[in-house]
């Protein structure tokens, strides 16, 4: 694994847990509480706008958090990250990309 597809993979999460909510045979409880609202199109537009923004913010923080260039829970340092074959994550390139990927839209 690359810092790359590392990055792109929290990116295609975000997607695809968004996207759950909205599907009506979701059972979660995030889904049902949406479901709840009985929202009318126009506003599960506006909704699935801001799930995507709050996990744009989440997903990018955590990412730079993990470079030591954002705080997480308040403590900022760098971690060290490796995959299964002992590829080393972290150290600086996982900030690129998430930049390009969160707040560049590569990946749309």
């Amino acid at each position: 694994m690359t810092p790359e597809t590392f990055v792109r993979a929290f990116f295609d999460e975000r997607k695809a847990i968004i996207e759950s909510y909205f599907q009506k045979d979701n059972g979660a409880d995030v889904a049902l509480q949406m479901k709840s609202l009985n929202l009318d199109s126009e506003q599960e537009t506006v909704l699935k706008n801001i799930l995507y923004a709050a996990f744009r913010d989440v997903m990018y923080t955590i990412l730079l958090g993990l470079e030591g260039e954002a705080s997480i829970g308040g403590k900022q340092e760098l971690y060290s990250l490796c995959d299964e074959q002992g590829n080393e994550l972290t150290g600086g390139e996982i900030e690129g990309w998430a930049w390009e990927y969160f707040q560049n839209n590569k990946g749309e």
